[in-house]
């Protein structure tokens, strides 16, 4: 029987993250970024904090809660800006 789709977690990247014993930091900001690159959104926070949301229940001292966490608190890089306004800085 096929799973429906998940469109927040389409790989189950996030989900089975939870499920390693032992997965470690690293291992979980690599599925971090394959799962950001995979969901078609403009601002992700939303999702992280449904994905938080879901697993409310694991201890926050796992390592793939607190990449979600960290992946909320973070800024966007700054868009680049072309033509003039990228040749003068403001004064």
């Amino acid at each position: 029987m096929a799973r429906d789709k998940d469109p927040i977690d389409p790989k189950g990247l996030i989900r089975e993250a939870f499920r390693i014993d032992g997965i470690s930091a690293p291992e979980c900001r690599s599925i971090f970024v394959d799962w950001a690159l995979s969901v078609k959104a403009d601002d992700h926070a939303p999702l992280i904090q449904t994905l938080l949301s879901r697993h409310e229940d694991v201890p926050d001292a796992h390592p793939m809660k607190q990449v979600l966490q960290e992946g909320l608190a973070a800024k966007p890089a700054n868009v680049r800006r072309g033509g003039r306004a990228a040749r003068f800085t403001e004064s």
